[in-house]
């Protein structure tokens, strides 16, 4: 059994709601030679820490109207029915099937929604600490990334280019920099 107070020192057990004026939801994925950057703008969730780290939880949701690539027609195109299909499926969510300690990282493991189609992934945890804020309140603060495929969530859309290049890459990094306020 491994300890929350052992593994995350100042983190107590209870509900940390995610504070989405201080978290970001950004992804990037190649687009011909380079990276494409963007984020969603709305979103929620929380975290629910127990004393044994295995059985701690979280949850989220994603309103994937919200992407922002900073172009107004990608983002178009990328919300319509050839990519995320926002229309039909206005959120993405994620939840935790299990958490753990492996050396010196952290790793939670969940079920990834998105288009409706649910699969396995795993987030690679960074834990920053945990501090008082101006207000009064407990703040935490966590990163996490994990890679996916997109082809896994039906994400299909491409333009072959000339040789064998695509316009898009398979591939899309996910980051997170989250600040959780305990309950």
């Amino acid at each position: 059994m491994t300890s929350i107070a052992t593994v995350a020192p100042g983190l107590t057990a209870g509900t940390w709601n995610i504070d989405p004026a201080h978290s970001e939801v950004t992804f990037s994925i190649r687009h011909l030679m380079t990276k494409v950057r963007g984020s969603f703008t709305e979103f929620s969730g929380s975290i629910e820490i127990a004393e044994e780290l295995a059985k701690s939880t979280a949850t989220a949701e994603i309103k994937m109207a919200s992407l922002d690539t900073r172009n107004a027609d990608r983002d178009a195109h990328v919300r319509s029915s050839e990519v995320l299909d926002v229309e039909n499926h206005p959120t993405m969510t994620f939840a935790t099937t299990g958490v753990r300690a492996e050396g010196d990282g952290y790793f939670v493991d969940g079920e990834l929604t998105i288009r409706g189609i649910t699969r396995p992934v795993t987030l690679e945890v960074e834990f920053h600490g945990v501090g008082e804020d101006p207000w009064g309140g407990i703040r935490a603060g966590f990163s996490a990334t994990t890679t996916i495929n997109r082809k896994d969530w039906g994400i299909e859309f491409n333009v072959p280019l000339k040789g064998e290049g695509a316009l898009l890459g398979d591939k899309v990094d996910i980051q997170l920099e989250v600040q959780a306020v305990r309950a």
